[in-house]
């Protein structure tokens, strides 16, 4: 009979699949190695066993301990799997611009899910980094994992997934993109296949917000370039030790909406349903395709499922607020067809400044038509109104009509949006849209700018 003692006997051995529809243009052969085929859906599955077994094998993880990592979502799951299979607790602490997927996931499989803010720097004690050491020292009989600068991360797939790589292609392979993190996939990797082949090139995806392609260039670590960004598992705005950069012949940055809308593509155009670093790994490899030639072997690494992103990137309306979605948009009702059926909010002449600020505040509104009984007759805004208020501190209970500015620009449906883009000054922040029956609605310059692709 064929079978394993336990879900940890199946991690490994996944599937290389060529790459299609999604890589026309690529005069190369394109490999991708599905790495969601491992048990946790994700290649983190072979470097959560592999840094469990040696912190056994040297006495850091005792029986009955408890492991304590900060991780983005998928580094959690193999850490979970095998507390379960060995006899663990596990508390994951993640940072909030995770998916709700993945923290479900995490808390399905009986781990400890704390959360931490994203927009913090790595220093702070509420950052994830800060809160994951913080645990292990109070937590007895605890182990902190550490996967940036743990060395079993990288040696995990120097053993396991660059061999597979290499035999898969027959040593032909040429090219090894993928995204960077921890670092650990790509300097395994790497290690092994330079070691089989000196001239095989390794490429890292970046994305924008994290420091590897300017440090990698430079030597320099700017901290200018760290900033926020949506896509998950990838980029980094610290240093880890598994990054080994004399292994990596170069890094591309892809954006937070290329790899979004790749992520859906690859689903889309190859059956293929993985994650948001798959996405930033294919756009990637496009914007790299000058460096491929017919005869190369180009593999392209898969972290994770797409069944981490449902709420996101597989999400229309998460895609839409974000202005990810690919929709064209050519006419004025087209900016604001998400908030159509909303009622337009105005104030009357003869209302206080401050009924015009109280409804600002609740409908968090920063223009406001005017109207009388003959129409719209004037406009507010939050400019006019604070230059009324230095004016004159008592400006509060005039009535509009002695401090509201000219009415907005009134267009019909069908308008180019090139032709309202032009309605738009200093002193113009608005522009109505006759949707007829009476009704109107407000285009802000917010909207014109969301509708930017």
């Amino acid at each position: 009979m064929n079978y394993s003692e336990n879900i940890l006997g199946t991690i490994g051995n996944t599937p290389l699949v060529k790459l299609n529809k999604v890589v026309a243009g690529v005069d190369a052969l394109v490999l991708a190695k599905v790495e969601t085929f491992n048990p946790g859906n994700s290649v983190k599955d072979r470097m959560a066993v592999k840094m469990i077994q040696d912190a056994e094998a040297d006495g850091r993880l005792q029986p009955g301990g408890t492991i304590i990592e900060g991780t983005s979502g998928n580094t959690g799951m193999g850490l979970a799997l095998a507390a379960i299979v060995k006899g663990y607790k596990l508390i994951c602490v993640i940072s909030d611009k995770q998916s709700k997927e993945k923290m479900d996931i995490l808390r399905a499989v009986g781990a400890k899910v704390v959360v931490c803010p994203t927009d913090v720097e790595p220093t702070d004690p509420r950052s994830y980094y800060s809160v994951s050491k913080r645990l292990a020292k109070e937590t007895p009989n605890s182990w902190y994992v550490n996967q940036y600068d743990n060395p079993s991360n990288a040696i995990a797939h120097y053993e396991q997934t660059g061999p597979e790589i290499w035999e898969q292609t027959q040593g032909k392979i040429t090219h090894f993109v993928v995204g960077v993190g921890t670092g650990g996939t790509i300097s395994g990797v790497a290690k092994y296949l330079k070691e089989k082949n000196p001239n095989i090139k390794i490429w890292g995806i970046d994305t924008y917000g994290s420091v590897f392609k300017k440090y990698h260039e430079t030597g320099i670590f700017d901290e200018n370039e760290i900033y926020s960004y949506i896509t998950e598992g990838i980029g980094e705005d610290i240093l880890p030790k598994n990054v080994d950069f004399s292994l990596i012949d170069g890094f591309t940055k892809v954006t937070d909406k290329d790899a979004a809308v790749y992520t859906r593509k690859i689903a889309l155009e190859e059956g293929i349903f993985v994650g948001n670093s798959a996405g930033a790994a294919v756009k990637g490899l496009l914007q790299l395709k000058d460096h491929f030639k017919p005869e190369d072997v180009v593999v392209v690494l898969f972290h994770d499922s797409g069944s981490r992103y449902v709420g996101k990137m597989f999400n229309d309306d998460w895609m839409r607020e974000r202005g990810f979605l690919e929709e064209e948009i050519t006419k004025a009702e087209d900016v604001i067809k998400d908030h159509l059926d909303k009622s337009l909010i105005i104030a009357r002449t003869e209302e206080l400044v401050s009924h015009a600020i109280e409804r600002m505040r609740k409908y968090k509104i920063s223009q406001i038509p005017v109207v009388d009984v003959n129409g719209f007759v004037g406009s507010v805004d939050e400019s006019l109104l604070f230059q009324s208020y230095i004016n004159d501190k008592n400006s509060a209970e005039r009535p509009l009509r002695e401090i509201m500015g000219a009415p907005y620009p009134i267009v019909a449906m069908g308008t180019p949006i090139e032709e309202v883009s032009k309605l738009f000054t200093r002193e113009n922040a608005a522009v109505l849209i006759d949707l007829g029956n009476g009704k109107h609605h407000i285009i802000t310059k917010y909207d014109i700018i969301g509708s930017i692709k």
